[in-house]
C-alpha cells in the first residue's frame, strides 16, 4: 500500500488530512525559547493572538524537524509493510530535508524493501496546498504512482503564488526571500511583491506603494498568467488580513464568475513567522510561474 504524507507548511490541517487519508508532518516554530508543533501541541490555530503578538514586536523563529522525529513519522508505516509518497514544501526553503534524508538512511537499513517517494511542490503555504490537493484527489481516486508522478512532472511548474508582505522585517530577518533591496520596506507604505520561482525559491520582483496598488498587482498576475483558472482551485492566503482577502475574492469572482472555485486559507504559524502579519497571496493555475 502507498501511504500519503504532507506537511503543515503546505497548509495541510488535520481536517484536510482526514479527507484524503493523509499523514501530516508538523513544521515547528519557537517563541521565547518554547518550540511548538502545529496541530500536535494544539488542535486549532488561534491566529488572532499569534499575529497580534507579532504586530506587538514578537519575532518567532523556525527550526528543522529532527532526524529522530522524522523516524517517528515514517517508521510505523514502513513497519506495517507500506510505502510512502510525501508531497512536501520546497526543498530550497529549509535544511529540514537534510535531517529527513538522514532518517531515511537509517530506516532503509532496517526496512530495505520499503520505498519512499517524494513530490516537491517547489512552493510553500497555499502553493503547496493547491498542488497537494490535486495530487490527493488523484490518490483518493486510486490513480497509480506512475500517473501521479507524471502529472506532477508536467503540472507543478504551472501553479504559481504571488504575494505581498505588509512588514518586511520578518522576511528580512528570515533571509528566505532573494532580491530584496536593503532599503525596501523602510519607507512608509512600501510593500514588496514576491513570487516563488521554478526552483522553489521566494524572490522579490518589485514593490508597490500602498495596499490598493499591491492588491491590483496581484490581480494583474492572475489576469496575465492565468491558464484554465476555473478548471482548478484559486486559493487566497493571508496572515490575519480578512479585509484584504475579501476585496481580492470579490474582484476575482466578478472577473471569473460565481462558480469560481475559490478558497481563503490562514497562513500557518510557522510560515507566518517568516511572512509576518497582514501578508496576502494568491495561488492559481498559470501558463508558467
Amino acid at each position: 500500500m502507498l501511504v500519503l504524507f504532507s506537511d503543515t507548511d503546505c497548509e495541510v490541517t488535520p481536517e484536510i488530512a482526514k479527507e484524503y487519508g493523509c499523514h501530516v508532518i508538523s513544521m515547528p516554530y519557537s517563541i521565547d525559547g518554547e518550540t511548538v508543533y502545529p496541530y500536535e501541541d494544539f488542535e486549532v490555530f488561534d491566529y488572532k493572538p499569534y499575529y497580534d503578538s507579532l504586530r506587538a514586536g514578537t519575532l518567532p523563529t523556525t527550526s528543522a524537524v529532527s532526524t529522530e522525529k522524522y523516524i517517528e513519522y515514517f517508521e510505523p508505516v514502513f513497519a506495517n509493510g507500506d510505502d510512502i509518497l510525501y508531497v512536501h514544501f520546497s526543498v530550497k526553503m529549509s535544511t529540514t530535508f537534510n535531517n529527513m534524508n538522514k532518517a531515511l538512511e537509517i530506516l532503509k537499513a532496517k526496512y530495505p524493501e520499503r520505498k519512499f517517494y517524494t513530490i516537491d511542490t517547489k512552493g510553500v503555504t497555499v502553493l503547496g496546498l493547491i498542488i497537494f490537493r490535486e495530487i490527493a484527489e488523484m490518490y483518493k481516486a486510486g490513480k497509480s504512482l506512475r500517473e501521479i508522478k507524471r502529472w506532477a512532472d508536467e503540472e507543478v511548474g504551472k501553479f504559481t503564488l504571488y504575494l505581498f508582505a505588509d512588514d518586511l522585517k520578518f522576511f528580512k530577518r528570515s533571509g528566505r526571500v532573494g532580491g530584496l533591496a536593503a532599503t525596501m520596506g523602510t519607507l512608509l507604505g512600501i510593500r514588496p511583491i514576491i513570487y516563488i520561482n521554478d526552483d522553489g525559491q521566494m524572490v522579490s520582483i518589485g514593490k508597490e506603494k500602498g495596499r490598493q496598488k499591491a492588491i491590483n498587482r496581484l490581480i494583474s498576475y492572475v489576469d496575465e498568467l492565468g491558464d484554465n483558472v476555473k478548471d482548478h482551485e484559486v486559493i487566497i492566503a493571508h496572515s490575519d488580513a480578512e479585509d484584504i482577502v475579501e476585496e481580492i475574492r470579490n474582484i476575482l469572482i466578478e472577473k471569473y464568475g460565481e462558480d469560481l472555485k475559490i478558497e481563503t486559507v490562514l497562513v500557518n504559524p510557522t510560515t507566518g513567522a517568516h511572512a509576518g502579519p497582514s501578508a496576502v497571496g494568491v495561488a492559481f493555475h498559470a501558463i508558467h510561474r
